[in-house]
Order: C-alpha cells, then structure tokens, then sequence
C-alpha cells in the first residue's frame, strides 16, 4: 500500500510572490463577403467596423488584428489569404483567442472547419461564433458546431446545384456568357454582345491562313512574335499551344459549344473536360464570325490530317513538318517513304539534297531503299516546270478540274446537311420533352448521336466539293495572274497549290491541290 507524505509550506514573514499582472487576450476577428457586388461590399465594411468596436468594448480584449477576405467562396480556404493568414498567425503564437459571425462565414466545408478549429484547439486558441453563440472551447462546441458546418456545407451545395441548373437552363435557351478580356479578336459592346475586334481579327485570319499555306503551329508563333504581334492577353510571347487554341475554336467561326468542361465537386471547385459525362449545347451562328465555316472546316480537316503521321514501310512513324515548303509532300515512287532534306558535303562539295528515309534509316526489315537522290534546285526546277504546264494548256487542266468536281458531286450518296438539321431540331424537342423517361431519352439521344455523324459526312463531302471549287479558282487566279512563263521559284505558290511530289528513278509526278497531276520528265 502507498504511503503518502506530507511536506508543509514553511512559514513566511510576507508574501514576497509579486502577483503577476493578467495579460489582455488577444483577439482577432474574422469576415468574409461571397461576392463583388457594391451591397456585399457594403456589408464587408460593416463587419470590419462591428468586430473593431466589439473587441474595444471589452476590456479584457486586446485587438490583434482583423482579417478580412474580400468577395472569395467559402467552400474551400485555398484562396483565402486573410484567412491562412490568420490560422498562421494563431500558430506563430501571436493570438489568443478568434471571433467570427457565424460558421458560415468561417466555413461552408465541414472538414475544413473541423480541421482548423481542432488546430486551433490544440494551441489552446478558441473560435467563438457570435450568431450560433458557440464557444469551441466548451464540451459541447465541436458537437454543435459538426451539426452547424453540416448544414452549411448542405446550403452551399444546394447554392451550387441551383447555380448549375440556372446555367443549364441558360444553354438551352441558347444564352452564351463567353469571358472575352483574353479572347483575340472580339470584344464586347455596351449590352455585353459579342463583337468584332478589327486589328485584332486579322491576327486571327493570319493564323488560319498561315495554317492553310502549310505553316506548323510552332512557325506561325515564331512568324507572330518575330513581327511583334500581341496575344489575346497582350503579351508578346506566343507558344504553339496558344495558335492550337485559336486553330480549334469554333467561337471564330460564330459558333459556341458550351459546357465544353464541368465541376466534378463543389467543394474543391475541380473542373474536367467534358467528354459526354453531362449534356452539352451547340449554339450556331450566336455572333458574328472571324472566320468562315467553310475555312474553319478546312483547318479542322488539315489538323486531322497532320494528326495522322506518315508510317515508312518498315513501320516507323514520321512526325508532321513545315520547316520547308518541300517537306511532308515528297515521297519515294519505290518504296513510298518521305523523303528528308539533307545538308551534303560530298568530297568538299556542299549542297541541300533530298533522300528517302528509309535509305537514310536502312533496317533489318527492310532492304534499304535505292532511289536517287535529288537536289534541292532540281525539286525547285521541276515545280516551275510542272506549273509552266498547267499555263500552257490551261484549258483541260480546268475542265478536269471541272470534271472532278462533278465526279464528287455524284458521288455524294447522303442526304444534305439542311434536311439532317432539320430532323435534328425535331430530334432536340423531342429529347427535352422525355427527359425524365430514360429508355426513350436514351433511344432519341443515340438517334441525334447517329444524324450528327451523317451531318458531319454530308458536311464533308460539300467541303470537299468546294475544296475543288476553290482549287478551280486557284488555279483560274493563278493564270489570271501570270503573262508568261514562270522563270523564278516561289515558295509560296509551291504550299499554296502542291499537293506532293512522287521521286522516281526517270521522272517527277506532281500532284496539285486541286486533284489534277503533271508528269515531269527530266
């Protein structure tokens, strides 16, 4: 059994402990505002005032600061500088105690509120909640207080699905919000419509028509910045992702595909692409367009077609190029591989050929390729010869061309994309109109799924046919322009109206744009 001891105080003539003077608590005080509009501001200005002349009128109080975030969502603390702020102030030692409105405004996630008052709680510092009267200190705080956070995380998650519904209804009415401070080539007029930018429009029609001439997205950024040119943003550094983005953006043609991405949690604001998971809405001709539909269509063909590399026969895959106006569009007549540009130095004497790769990249597989190799001013030589051609017989080069065209008009077997559209529209009451009775929502939706397919091979085929047309024009320009024979090489008609050039050991076959072919014997 213990025993226990007692030691008595000694016996003191006066107390000589000096009574230590009671330390002010510190205290700090919390508001947030959600929103920028002027009666939020308002209201933001009103707590600041409140919690000054609240702490001053206790006099065991000592204000340690007030810490305002101005505007921010409360749903997450990532954004919330005055709020990190003052947790790291309470951690450095410098506060006693927090004062705040409500659980609301310190929280609308409830494991964020736990998680810092149970932060604070271990630094002895407690979170009082003026409209809840909650002190967190008090055995029964964090069980209230759970309760409380709860319920405010249940209103800010019903906030965020109305604000959903709201915009879904939004889209399908047709109503487009685009965010146009870095949009280049639009602004905005005084009734918030979409308008165009002139200067900063023909930034955009050089982008696409640069494109179009054979230009990579990594040269037409390195074009723009060379001469100056702003981002939609003003910043005079352009990358080749910022030339894709513009490349792709069906804004441009008058067009908006909206919920392009969409919030996977409300609480941690996560945005993803959307890729069919939630409906998306298709807003045709809702602004004036930059560029037109029929040239849009061509780049996002032309973005296709780079996408699918070249394969050599020995299965290796040859990325797209437009360092020179030759590369990607001369290939080996033998073995059907690309041919690349080389810098020669044969016995001292230096000059820019051209070889097939698959000679250049001899493999196991395959036996290396024997094809000639050809010099650069030859490659030059031929394309004038091959466009001297077309001037001199003119006439049947363009009724070729003619014939073409026609050939791809009867060949066209789908029905137009105006008589799709208009089933489509019906399609779109329909799915509306059945919503909330599944099967037939899901058999309406894999028949619009179907019709868009058929409207994008119709559209195709009239892209085509005007592709030819086009070329015909080209062409007819081309002459047009012309009063002799061409005697210097111009690169830039070469990627305007060369389609490729097939090397073969005694000529050259050269296929243009517009479909037509020319032979070139040396």
């Amino acid at each position: 059994m213990a025993t226990v001891m007692i030691i008595p105080a000694k016996k003191q003539m006066g107390n000589t402990i000096k009574k230590p003077e009671e330390k002010k608590l510190r205290v700090a005080a919390y508001c947030r505002v959600s929103t920028d509009s002027d009666e939020q501001e308002t209201s933001y200005e009103t707590q600041v005032s409140h919690y000054k002349e609240y702490i001053h009128n206790h006099p065991e109080w000592v204000l340690a600061g007030i810490f305002a975030d101005d505007g921010i969502s409360g749903t997450n603390t990532k954004k919330r500088e005055e709020f990190n702020r003052m947790i790291s102030e309470c951690m450095a030692g410098n506060i006693d105690m927090v004062i705040t409105k409500s659980i609301s405004r310190f929280a609308r996630n409830t494991l964020d509120c736990l998680k810092y008052i149970r932060k604070l709680k271990d630094k002895n510092i407690p979170v009082f909640f003026e409209k809840e009267s909650i002190n967190t200190m008090d055995a029964k705080g964090e069980v209230l207080i759970t309760i409380m956070a709860s319920l405010a995380q249940q209103e800010s998650q019903s906030l965020s699905q109305n604000v959903k519904l709201g915009l879904q209804y939004r889209y399908q009415q047709g109503k487009v919000q685009i965010n146009h401070n870095h949009f280049l080539g639009y602004t905005k007029d005084e009734k918030g419509n979409l308008i165009i930018d002139p200067e900063q429009a023909e930034v955009v029609k050089r982008i696409y028509r640069e494109y179009l001439e054979g230009y990579s997205t990594k040269k037409i950024a390195q074009h723009l910045e060379k001469d100056g040119v702003l981002t939609g943003a003003g910043k005079t550094k352009w990358y080749e992702s910022s030339v894709n983005k513009i490349l792709r953006n069906e804004k441009y043609m008058g067009d908006a595909l909206l919920q392009k991405t969409y919030t996977t949690d409300f609480l941690t604001k996560t945005r993803v692409k959307n890729s069919g998971i939630v409906p998306q809405y298709y807003v045709e001709n809702d602004h004036e367009a930059i560029i037109p539909k029929d040239i849009f269509m061509q780049v996002q063909a032309e973005l296709v077609r780079r996408r699918v590399v070249h394969t050599s026969p020995s299965g290796k895959r040859r990325n797209f190029s437009s360092n020179n106006c030759f590369s990607q569009i001369v290939y080996c007549g033998e073995c059907g591989d690309l041919y690349r540009r080389v810098h020669w130095n044969n016995h001292g004497c230096k000059s820019i050929v051209w070889r097939c790769i698959t000679r250049l990249e001899p493999s196991a597989a395959n036996t290396t390729c024997t094809n000639r190799t050809v010099n650069e001013a030859l490659l030059k030589e031929i394309s004038i010869k091959a466009m001297n051609e077309i001037l001199l017989d003119s006439n049947s080069f363009i009724q070729k061309m003619q014939e073409n065209l026609a050939k791809a008009i009867a060949q066209s077997g789908t029905p137009s994309p105006a008589v799709i559209q208009k089933r489509l529209e019906e399609l779109q009451q329909e799915l509306i109109a059945k919503t909330n009775r599944r099967q037939a929502y899901d058999a309406i939706a894999n028949e619009i799924f179907r019709l868009r397919e058929q409207k994008e091979k119709a559209e195709a085929n009239l892209r085509g046919q005007k592709e030819i047309l086009d070329r015909i024009k080209e062409l007819q320009e081309f002459i047009k322009e012309q009063s002799s024979n061409l005697t210097e090489f111009d690169e830039s008609l070469v990627r305007k109206l060369i389609r490729s050039i097939q090397v073969f050991p005694d000529h050259f076959a050269i296929k243009f744009k517009s479909g037509i072919s020319v032979d070139i014997n040396e």
